[in-house]
């Protein structure tokens, strides 16, 4: 008994304050044999869509080459499962040490089966659909012999100027961390070792949601106080669910890169969050920091990553060509060079790779793994979830009287509109169209006419158009924006509806037939000016390869909506950004005069024609049922600190049919040592309801769920009094208090 006591305490002193892993003790073996050069390769990692990519002299690298001599541990953007099988070949037959390539790739919302866009799928507020279609991505995307993805986006933002909201979560905090862990947990499944699971990537650390005037890659300012209430706990949250990697963000952070910002990568991640996977770059972020000024040339924007701990170059070529003599001239040191490639290594052997190289991939699982029809239904069933009636006047929705449909508008027959950004392996002949789901499901009564093209006029599209409404019964319109004015770089200064569509909905509307909107779009869209001539909106996004059967399924009343809002709609371009948890000014925009010019009336915090609340507020959907809710009750109406709070209510389904609430709680502190938001939301829950029947749902509110960033800098609860509210949107009027002593 003493010898082994004996054994375990020095092999726990060996390796520090724990016992090292099975992992870790294969990383650090591995590492004795590497050379520099070895190890600095392993943190390149490179996206030839050939054998040869440019260097960050310009020159043409042979990538092949660089395989053989160990130069390369991660390759991204390769296509199909034989260029990656190849490359894999070479790098474990060729190497020296034989070490394993990481195939990576963005894969976003979907593989070959897209599902929807990520702002679309938080619509759901379903969080077992959105980690099941991360999980069907994940099988598909290693079936092609990728272990890796760079997703989740944990971005909050209330900008729809910025493209890339797309990809995200939408404005609120809470939420985005319940859809980013979900997405964590559906990519990276219970065990990294079942080769259907890949690599998770936190992405972009941090605060990239936040660029002045929605412009992409553009300069965050914020203060810590706000990066932290808003920004962070969605990088937090996903984190804490076992994300294995992080990539950081273009953008700088208290005017330091985040690439070479040591506070964000070792203060924050490392030593705070406890992140203990690695992080690699935005594609060419390394040498960008020269253009952000910070750094001279390539060399010194090397020394900076590394000092700061980024473990992976993505593309730029840096770490290879400057990495050794940093190390040599002293401002690196080899130290800090093998703790971020044991990093990596570690990864790779939890994969499995070292144990088998090729178990991602193969062309014979690949053809047996897509398009699996299990898996189309579930994406057509998160597009479904994932769509928010906005309006309904006089019930028009659902269709199913046999009424003649006028199918109309530039996205009525494109697949790309259904799809969106982020789809490297979309096949379009498997998407299914607006057209083609509504001929489905509405056989014969279905003409269509296109109108106009997304942004300009068709000859005689308009005459088309009418011709088209004045034979039916009903006209339904297909406007938004295009799939790929969504994601990276489409950043716009409008997002209202353009022109040439404003016209073609205009003159359709002057036909008398009722009108109803099928909106398809990335981005919110400011609708104010549109919004008389619409009788039926349903907003669709970009809903993914089954996106036509889902759309037919609502429309027809097959389904009833039940997305709600994860982003709020603006009245007109000048609001943005909008969002639901802003805060009150010393003059609250309550209607309190002034002063009065010209019998004017002029509020401080309004604006002078337009009300400050968005068109349609986040957390807003409605149903073909509806949906009541009362007899709130603060079970805990007193509490001490430290101590949860739970709260309960009564939804009830008192309408015509069956469908699915989402319950929704948001909190108030009223009064802190630092100003808070007018509502947060902190907890909701999706519930089935049939006609007539009524159910409880209870939240509980934790210590973390009430806890901020106070005066001192600590996040921790305070004492005080709070208001809660439940309802079906952040609007909700069903209102109670608790104390915390």
């Amino acid at each position: 008994m003493k010898k082994t006591v004996i054994l375990l305490v020095c092999a726990t002193l060996i390796g520090g304050c724990t016992p090292r892993s099975e992992a870790e003790r294969f990383a650090d073996n591995l590492l004795k044999k590497m050379t520099l050069r070895e190890k600095l390769g392993q943190m390149s990692q490179f996206a030839p869509s050939t054998g040869v990519v440019t260097g960050p002299d310009g020159d043409p690298i042979d990538v092949y080459a660089m395989i053989k001599a160990g130069e390369i541990g991660s390759v991204l953007n390769l296509k199909t499962p034989q260029e990656i099988e190849h490359m894999q070949r070479i790098a474990v037959d060729s190497s020296r040490l034989g070490i394993p390539i990481l195939f990576g790739h963005d894969i976003i919302h979907g593989c070959k089966i897209i599902f929807p866009i990520n702002l679309a799928s938080a619509c759901s507020w379903n969080l077992d659909a959105v980690r099941k279609s991360a999980s069907i991505a994940a099988y598909e995307a290693s079936a092609m012999g990728i272990a890796w993805t760079f997703s989740p986006m944990c971005d909050v933002s209330a900008d729809p100027r910025w493209g890339r909201v797309s990809e995200g979560a939408g404005e609120d905090p809470y939420l985005t961390a319940k859809m980013s862990a979900a997405m964590v947990e559906g990519y990276q499944g219970a065990s990294l070792a079942d080769s259907s699971t890949i690599l998770s990537c936190v992405k972009h650390f941090a605060a990239y949601g936040a660029p002045e005037a929605g412009r992409d890659y553009n300069t965050v300012d914020m203060s810590e106080r706000m990066f932290r209430d808003r920004y962070l706990p969605p990088y937090k949250a996903a984190i804490e669910s076992g994300a294995a990697t992080v990539m950081t963000s273009f953008n700088d952070f208290d005017a330091i890169p985040a690439s070479g910002n040591d506070w964000l990568l070792k203060t924050l991640l490392r030593d705070e969050l406890g992140f203990d996977g690695f992080v690699v770059s935005d594609y060419r972020a390394i040498e960008e920091m020269m253009a952000h000024g910070t750094a001279a040339d390539m060399n010194e924007a090397a020394g900076t990553a590394l000092n700061a701990n980024l473990d992976m170059d993505m593309v730029s070529g840096a770490y290879l060509a400057y990495g050794e003599a940093l190390v040599e001239e002293g401002i690196v040191s080899e130290k800090e060079i093998e703790s971020m490639c044991r990093n990596i290594l570690i990864a790779k052997y939890k994969l499995g790779l070292f144990d088998d190289p090729f178990r991602y991939g193969g062309a014979d699982r690949f053809d047996k793994s897509i398009y699996k029809e299990e898996n189309l239904e579930s994406a057509r069933e998160v597009a479904r979830e994932s769509m928010v009636l906005l309006k309904n006047d006089s019930g028009l929705l659902p269709l199913d009287s046999g009424e003649r449909i006028a199918l109309i508008g530039p996205f009525v027959s494109s697949p790309r509109a259904m799809l969106g950004s982020w789809t490297a392996f979309r096949d379009f002949d498997r998407t299914v169209t607006v057209d083609m789901g509504f001929k489905s499901r509405f056989p014969g009564r279905v003409s269509v006419a296109k109108g106009c093209d997304a942004f300009d006029d068709i000859e005689g599209g308009i005459a088309d158009a009418v011709r088209a409404a004045d034979k039916a019964d009903v006209a339904v319109l297909v406007l938004g924006l295009p799939g790929e004015l969504s994601g990276e770089a489409a950043s716009m200064t409008s997002v209202e509806l353009p022109d040439c569509q404003k016209k073609l909905l205009s003159a359709v509307r002057q036909t008398g037939k009722p009108v109803i909107v099928l909106l398809a779009t990335g981005r919110p869209m400011a609708l104010e000016s549109v919004i008389d001539d619409i009788d039926a909106l349903l907003l669709v996004w970009h809903p993914g390869t089954m996106g036509g059967h889902a759309i037919a399924d609502l429309v027809s009343g097959d389904f009833s909506p039940s997305g709600h809002l994860a982003m709020s709609f603006p009245r007109c371009d000048g609001q943005i950004p909008v969002r639901y948890n802003y805060k009150n000014t010393g003059r609250p925009a309550d209607g309190v005069g002034l002063r009065s010019t010209n019998s004017r009336k002029i509020y401080q915090s309004c604006y002078l024609f337009t009300p400050n609340a968005p068109l349609y507020p986040f957390g807003y959907g409605l149903s073909y049922t509806e949906f009541s809710f009362d007899s709130l009750e603060v079970l805990t109406p007193e509490v001490a600190l430290g101590e949860s709070v739970r709260i309960r209510a009564r939804v009830s389904n008192v309408g015509n049919r069956e469908g699915a609430a989402v319950a929704q709680l948001y909190m108030r502190d009223l009064v802190a040592s630092t100003t808070r938001p007018v509502r947060e939301l902190k907890g909701f829950e999706k519930l089935f309801l049939k006609k007539g029947e009524s159910r409880f749902v209870e939240f509980v509110l934790t210590p973390d769920d009430m806890a901020f960033c106070r005066k001192d800098m600590e996040f921790a609860q305070e004492p005080g009094e709070f208001k809660v509210w439940i309802g079906d949107s952040s609007d909700a009027a069903l209102e109670g208090v608790f104390v915390v002593k």
